[in-house]
C-alpha cells in the first residue's frame, strides 16, 4: 500500500546523518507532521477519528491530508512557522499522544512533577519538536509511504506500524509508528527512525538535565533552547 509524501530540509540526530541528505529530508518532514502536536483542540473527520479505523489506514490517511496540506500552502512552502503550526493544530494532534511521549521522555522524574510541571514540560517538549523541524516542510517532492508486513508481536492495543519511505531515486528509508489503541482511536506516541526510537533519544538528553537540577532545570533547558530556536540562533 503506497502514497505520496512530503520531503524536505531538515535532519534527525546526527547518529543517522550518515543516510543521504535527501532520504534524511523525508524523515524530517514526517516528523513535523506526525510528532509536534498542540494544546489547541480541534474537530477531526470521523473517518479519521473512528475508534475503528485500522493504524495502517489511519498512518496513511494522515500522511495523504498533510501532503495535500503542504502543496496548497505556499507558506509552509517557504517555512512560515505560524502556517506549520496551524497545519499541525488542524491534522496532527488528534493522533498524537503527545501527554505519554512527554512521559516516557521524561521517565522515572514524571511521577514527582506537579500537575503545572507536567503541563509546562509537556509543550515545550512540542514546541522544540515543532522549531527544531518546522523547516522541514519548506522544500516539497513525491516520494511513497509503503506498509510493511507486521512482525506479529503486537498486542491488541498497542501496536508497531512499519512503513517505508521509497523515494524516485536513492535508498528507501525505514519509518515505524508506535500507538495505542484509545477510546476515540489509535494515538502515536514513539517513532523508529533508521533504528533509533524518538522517545528513548530525547530520555538520554533529558537525563542529563534531569540529575543537575530535576524537574525545573529541564524545563529551563527546554525553553531556553525554544527561545533561541525562535530567534534563529543556535541552540547549545
Amino acid at each position: 500500500m503506497d502514497i505520496a509524501l512530503a520531503g524536505a530540509s531538515r535532519g534527525w540526530p546526527a547518529m543517522v546523518f550518515r543516510r543521504p541528505a535527501r532520504a534524511m529530508k523525508v524523515v524530517s518532514a514526517l516528523l513535523v507532521a506526525v510528532l509536534a502536536g498542540s494544546a489547541v483542540p480541534v474537530a477531526l473527520a470521523a473517518a479519521d477519528a473512528a475508534a475503528d479505523t485500522p493504524p495502517e489506514t489511519m498512518i496513511l490517511n494522515v500522511s495523504t491530508q498533510v501532503l495535500d496540506a503542504i502543496r496548497s500552502d505556499k507558506g509552509i512552502q517557504a517555512g512560515d512557522f505560524e502556517r506549520v503550526q496551524k497545519l499541525v493544530n488542524e491534522l496532527i494532534l488528534p493522533h498524537v499522544d503527545f501527554d505519554k511521549m512527554t512521559r516516557l521522555a521524561v521517565g522515572r522524574a514524571w511521577r514527582g512533577a506537579t500537575a503545572e510541571q507536567r503541563s509546562t514540560l509537556t509543550d515545550q517538549f512540542r514546541i522544540l519538536l515543532l522549531r527544531t523541524y518546522s523547516g522541514a516542510l519548506s522544500k516539497v517532492t513525491d516520494h511513497k509511504v509503503r506498509i510493511r508486513p507486521s512482525r506479529g508481536q503486537d498486542s491488541p492495543n498497542d501496536v508497531i506500524v512499519r512503513t517505508q519511505i521509497v523515494p524516485s531515486q536513492g535508498d528507501a528509508i525505514d519509518l515505524d509508528y508506535r500507538l495505542e489503541k484509545m477510546a476515540d482511536g489509535w494515538k502515536i506516541y514513539d517513532l523508529d527512525i533508521l533504528g533509533v526510537w524518538l522517545v528513548e533519544n530525547y530520555k538520554n538528553e533529558f537525563s542529563e538535565a534531569l540529575n543537575q537540577g530535576g524537574i525545573d532545570n529541564l524545563i529551563k533547558v527546554l525553553t531556553e533552547k525554544n527561545r533561541k530556536l525562535a530567534s534563529g540562533a543556535k541552540p547549545s
